[in-house]
């Protein structure tokens, strides 16, 4: 697999900012997935919940802006 550098990550992130999070212990959270629709991530968690019924996942809408630069 190609890496991916951070401008085309930031640009990747911006396109799909439909996340799938795993909620870890200690308020921390891992992005599992990103996706460009809703329905898309709804899809997968359900996949998810079923082959991993006793991990928490969530679907979060990741709104944040890249940071700017100097």
């Amino acid at each position: 697999m190609p890496k991916i550098s951070p401008i085309s990550s930031n640009y990747h992130d911006r396109l799909h900012p439909w996340c799938i999070i795993c909620c870890l212990p200690n308020a921390q959270t891992l992005i599992i997935q990103r996706f460009r629709r809703r329905n898309d991530a709804e899809a997968h968690l359900r996949v998810l919940q079923h082959m991993n019924p006793a991990i928490a996942y969530e679907i979060i809408f990741d709104a944040s802006s890249p940071p700017a630069e100097e």
